[in-house]
Order: C-alpha cells, then structure tokens, then sequence
C-alpha cells in the first residue's frame, strides 16, 4: 500500500513537473500558427486592397528586414527582461501592431506606408519573443526530467505542424471571412500566446544577465537629453552584442553551423522560391506538382522530427546530422531535374524531408548545451540573424544564375554546392565535440 502510494504521489510530482511545458508547447503552437496566419494573410491584404504585386513585394521586405534587425538587435534585450517577460511582452507588442492594421483601415485612415511600419513593428516586436521562448526549452526540459533531444524535437515538430495547420486555416479564412478580418485572429493568437506563458511559467525560470542591463539605461538617458550618457549606455549596449559575436567566433562548432545554415537557407530560398517553381511550370506545367512535393517533403519532416524526439538521444550527433542533412538535400536537387515521374517525385522528396527532421533539433540542443544561460538570448539572436542574411540572396543569385547558365544548371550547380556545404559535417573536426553520453538519469528513464 505504501508503494502504491509513494508511486502515486511520484506520478502527482512528475504530471505539475511537466505541466509548465505542455503550456509551453500549446503556447508555441498558438504563436506558431499566428506566425503563419499573418504571413500570408498580410500579403493576400496587400493585394486586395492595393492590386500592386510592387508594394506586396515591399511589404514582405520589410517584413524579412525587421525579423533579421531584431533577432539581432534585440537579443541582449531579452537576456536583461528575462525569458519569461520577453515573450509575453513581445507578444503583447506584436498582437497591438497587427492589430492596428485592420483597426487603421476599418477607420478608413491606413496609408501605405503605415502599413509598412506597422508590418516592420510587428516583426520586430515578434522576434525577440521567439527568441525568448527557444532560450526557456533547456530549463523547462529539466524541469520536466526529460531528455533535451527530446524536448527540442517536440518543440521543432510544433513549428512544422502548425505551418500545415495554419497555412490552409488561413486559406479558408480570408475566403470565408477576408484578410482584413482574419489579422484580427491573428493579434488574439499573439495575445492569448502572451497569456499562457505568463501564466504557466515558473519564477524559477525567469532569467536575467548584466550584458544587457544598460537597454533601460539608454532609454533613461533619451527620455532626459542626457546625450553622454546615453551615448555611453550605447556603446555598453553594442558592446553586449558583441560578446554574442565573440562567443561565435570562439566556438568552432558554432561557427561551422552558422556557416553551413547560412549556405543551405541561401539555396534552399533559391530552390523553393524561384528554380523549382520555375521548372515544374517548364516541366509539368501544374502548380499542384508544386504543392505536391512541398505538402511531400514538409509532412515527411515531421514524421522524422518525431522519431528523432522518440531515439534521437541515442544517436551519434555528428553522424545523424552530416547523414541527415546531404540526403535531405542533394537527392531534391537531382530528382527534380532527372525524375520524369510525378509519384516518384514526391516520393523523394517525402524520404528527403524524412531525413532533415532530427536537424534543426540536434542543431537546437547543441547551442542549449553549449551556450550559458545568461548569454542564450544574444547568442541565439546573433545565430538567427546569421542564417537569415542568406536568404534574400538566395532568390536573387537564383534568378541572375538562370539568365547566365539555364535553369537545369543552376539546380545542379545549387546541389552540388548543398552537398559539399552538408556532406563536410561529416569530416569537419569542429563537429566532433557536439558528441555527449546520455546521463544516468536519461538512460533510467528508457
């Protein structure tokens, strides 16, 4: 009897000890999907309201712009609010800026270039949140007791689902009830985000670092003409993301990530948005061969983030990744251009999305691993922003390589150098350190 009890109370401790993440994770779903809801029903507003694909386009680089500016600029912000305040403010802030949009304009008073700064606050308001959130996933997997391999799949496996719930829901939406209507929704997910994560995380957990600690001194000195001083409190500021830098660069492994996610997130952006659209249009002249394979690739990835969350720490890092990322990229590139059939298309493209799924987690557990508590923020802000810059370039360098060598080249020349970025994971020696024995604790609980 007294077994069963002690079991009982166990189970009691484990389910309240848990409970912070599961919050967390109903958290990043609403948020996630929120993401994707305005991603699209921004555009989709543009257009309707302006019929100008030149203003859609500025609309989104000022959209991608503020993302990059803030993973950066804000991070050593949220090493000094902490992670938990962080999150609900930037959400809070970004549920205000979206919500502004159809307000302004339901008021008849929203002027273009309103909208891109609302669409610039929202992104730059949005981000540091993101980045708030990824720092809590290491402590609230500890809290938890269970593995961070784990935890960190969980969490990028609800990124990927809810792009597949969100993408569609926001297709039904602005038919049903307009673009206009649905940022609406939009601002309530940022809020409602906003509001289980100050309700579910533990005190324990809310951090705070010095680095950062002259943000609110700056704003002091601004708001009283103190121009030395704020002058001094900038510098100290940029000094603190500095260090962020410096980490970077002083951490081989590190590096080498940013580096080769900087080159796959180029030709990825490159691949997606103009060279395979371009040649199933030239091939199979249907954009649903197009949806086909995103829908393919995109629901295989979560299938394997999934498995990855159930075995992942049992796995050789160094392998699974350098493996996982070359046969999720290279098999794309070379069935696009050499496979006539439809069904084995997406075929491949499901087993290449299959094989990227432990990526980005092993990826994310790694730098949880390495990076200090106290420096999460600024290293992860620095590491976003990294990766980001290759990405407007990839679409451009696609398109100028398409004009000087044709579009079968240019999705061979994209693979090739996908292959030799992913395939030197397996022979980098910087690589070798993300190995780790699984502890005591994580082996007992298998």
């Amino acid at each position: 009897m007294k077994t069963e009890t002690t079991l009982i109370a166990r189970s009691q401790v484990t389910r309240r000890s848990r409970a912070p993440l599961y919050l967390f994770f109903t958290a990043n779903i609403i948020s996630s999907i929120g993401d994707v809801l305005t991603f699209l029903a921004v555009p989709w507003f543009v257009l309707q309201t302006t019929g100008s694909i030149t203003q859609t386009g500025i609309t989104a680089f000022f959209s991608t712009a503020a993302i990059a500016f803030s993973a950066f600029f804000g991070s050593a912000l949220v090493d000094r609010l902490g992670f938990k305040r962080a999150s609900v403010v930037s959400d809070l802030m970004g549920a205000v800026s979206v919500a502004l949009i159809p307000l302004l304009y339901f008021l008849g008073a929203l002027a273009f270039w309103e909208l891109l700064a609302l669409v610039f606050l929202a992104g730059l308001f949005t981000t540091p949140g993101a980045t708030a959130r990824a720092a809590l996933v290491p402590e609230l997997a500890e809290l938890a007791q269970m593995p961070l391999e784990r935890v960190s799949a969980a969490t990028d496996g609800i990124t990927r689902v809810s792009r597949f719930i969100g993408a569609p829901l926001a297709g039904l939406l602005i038919v049903i009830i307009g673009a206009s209507n649905l940022l609406w929704i939009d601002a309530l997910s940022f809020a409602v985000s906003a509001l289980l994560i100050a309700l579910s995380i533990p005190r324990t957990l809310h951090s705070k670092s010095a680095a950062g600690a002259d943000a609110t001194a700056i704003a002091a000195a601004a708001l009283s003409g103190d121009t030395a001083t704020e002058l001094r409190g900038m510098r100290r500021y940029l000094a603190g993301l500095a260090v962020g830098l410096r980490f970077i660069w002083r951490d081989r492994l590190i590096l080498s990530i940013v580096a080769t996610v900087l080159v796959t997130n180029l030709l990825d952006a490159g691949f997606s948005a103009v060279l395979a659209p371009a040649y199933i249009r030239q091939t199979f002249g249907n954009a649903v061969v197009l949806g086909g394979i995103v829908a393919a690739f995109g629901g295989a990835a979560f299938l394997g983030t999934l498995v990855f969350g159930a075995i992942g720490h049992r796995l050789p890092r160094q392998l699974t990744l350098g493996i996982g990322f070359t046969l999720a990229g290279l098999p794309r590139f070379l069935a696009l251009v050499f496979v006539p059939s439809v069904p084995l298309l997406l075929a491949i493209f499901a087993f290449a999305g299959f094989c990227i799924g432990p990526v980005n987690p092993l990826l994310d557990t790694v730098q949880y691993e390495r990076v200090p508590m106290q420096m999460r923020a600024r290293v992860f802000g620095a590491v976003t922003a990294g990766a980001m810059i290759g990405t407007p370039l990839g679409g451009l360098l696609s398109g100028v390589l398409v004009g000087l060598i044709g579009i079968r080249t240019a999705i061979l020349l994209f693979g090739a150098v996908y292959f030799l970025a992913t395939a030197s994971l397996l022979i980098n020696p910087a690589m070798r350190s993300m190995e780790k024995n699984p502890t005591i604790s994580q082996l007992m609980e298998e």
